[in-house]
């Protein structure tokens, strides 16, 4: 069984993330701004033919005022022009010629010439125009690698013309020109475009985005995409579930389902009951639900040892993984410290190393002993150190 991850798709996705800009990106020139001499009449002329819609008059003015300009200030009016003209015609082309003429002129430094594509950038998106956008937005970036507007509008428009991948890398270089304190959306973005194309960035992704917005959206939703990106083992996906309710992030009866029915697939009916307890107790969940009603009724019937029938049966236990299961039914009552030591136990008769590191960590973190859990989610090596980079940072993050 799988987490249901269509909401939470369209909750990372969802949004129109490129607003319609309220202004032309280049504003009239300031009167201070003044041509040389050689070149005042020709530009005098192509500003009255910016007044038209004449393009091809436009452009051939355009190409008479450039060859005699003389200053960055000729360089600068006459790409200002050609941008007006270009809004006025709603032809990007020859607004982007203009922004490239502002940008060799030098008149203007590189962050107020990056804001200019940017602008343009956003209404050639709005036109649908989404390879022209790419263009300006990359080169708004290039001018100005901070620029997290230009690098988030460029992930946009990657994302829409399907190169998920790209769009992926412009949005983590977005987050990383914002600092300390990129915004929760654009995470949120990033995450779901890593998703979509099923890239192992999105761990990542989720992980940076819990450690900067805790909380059980964060929590829920970057497990939830973990879990389904990776597709992991049922002892694995039992390790994610339990993460989920440490963290506070099992909260609705479908999550509750999953996680009853793993707990029931490996007899372990006493976790699953206090569990549910717990969650009914606390309010997360309404017992008069259907399904969670049904699982209650479930779980009622089916057999629960008690502290000294576990000791008893380990004892007597054979295997690595029969010690592993009896430390699964001391976590389930609560005994983390005990679960620990049969956890340990069970790695010197064959329990595999890896997973038993996981769950000893798991046991410690529940017991409070931080640095017991630490260093035992350090251990943990292959498939499931992702997981265990997860934990680590419920550890760090938890009050």
């Amino acid at each position: 069984m799988s987490f249901s991850l269509r909401a939470l798709t369209a909750l990372l996705l969802s949004a129109a993330a490129v607003p319609a800009i309220a202004q032309a990106p280049a504003a009239a020139a300031p009167a201070q701004v003044k041509p040389s001499k050689q070149a005042l009449k020709a530009i005098a002329e192509l500003q009255a033919a910016t007044n038209g819609t004449d393009v091809a008059l436009i452009k051939a003015k355009v190409a008479e005022a450039q060859a005699v300009a003389a200053t960055k200030e000729d360089r600068y009016l006459i790409g200002q022009m050609q941008v007006k003209a270009a809004l006025a015609t709603n032809d990007m082309t020859l607004g982007a010629s203009g922004l490239d003429a502002i940008a060799a002129s030098g008149y203007l430094d590189n962050s107020k010439v990056a804001s200019l594509y940017t602008s343009l950038g956003v209404k050639a998106y709005n036109a649908k125009n989404l390879p022209q956008a790419e263009q300006l937005f990359t080169r708004a970036a290039a001018l100005d690698a901070r620029n997290v507007e230009a690098l988030s509008f460029l992930g946009e428009a990657k994302l829409a013309q399907g190169q998920k991948p790209q769009a992926v890398a412009a949005f983590q270089r977005a987050i990383q020109a914002s600092g300390a304190q990129p915004k929760e959306a654009l995470l949120k973005r990033a995450l779901g475009a890593a998703y979509e194309a099923r890239l192992p960035v999105a761990a990542d992704i989720g992980r940076q985005w819990i450690t900067l917005y805790p909380g059980p959206e964060s929590w829920r939703t970057a497990l939830a995409i973990y879990r389904n990106t990776s597709k992991p083992d049922a002892e694995t996906t039992l390790d994610v579930l339990r993460l989920m309710r440490s963290a506070g992030a099992l909260t609705t009866p479908a999550d509750f389902t999953l996680y009853a029915s793993v707990l029931t697939d490996q007899s372990n009916f006493i976790e699953a009951q206090n569990a549910l307890d717990q969650a009914i107790t606390a309010k997360r969940i309404d017992a008069t639900n259907v399904q969670i009603s049904g699982i209650a009724g479930t779980l009622k019937a089916r057999p629960k040892p008690t502290a000294a029938e576990l000791d008893a049966a380990a004892k007597s236990a054979q295997s690595g993984m029969a010690l592993l299961r009896i430390g699964d039914r001391f976590y389930g009552l609560g005994d983390f410290a005990k679960a620990a030591a049969l956890y340990k136990q069970a790695a010197s008769k064959g329990a595999d190393a890896n997973l038993v590191n996981m769950r000893v960590g798991v046991a410690l973190a529940a017991a409070g002993d931080k640095a017991g859990a630490t260093a035992a989610f350090n251990s943990v090596t292959g498939a499931r150190a992702d997981l265990a980079k997860f934990w680590l940072l419920h550890l760090q993050t938890r009050a």
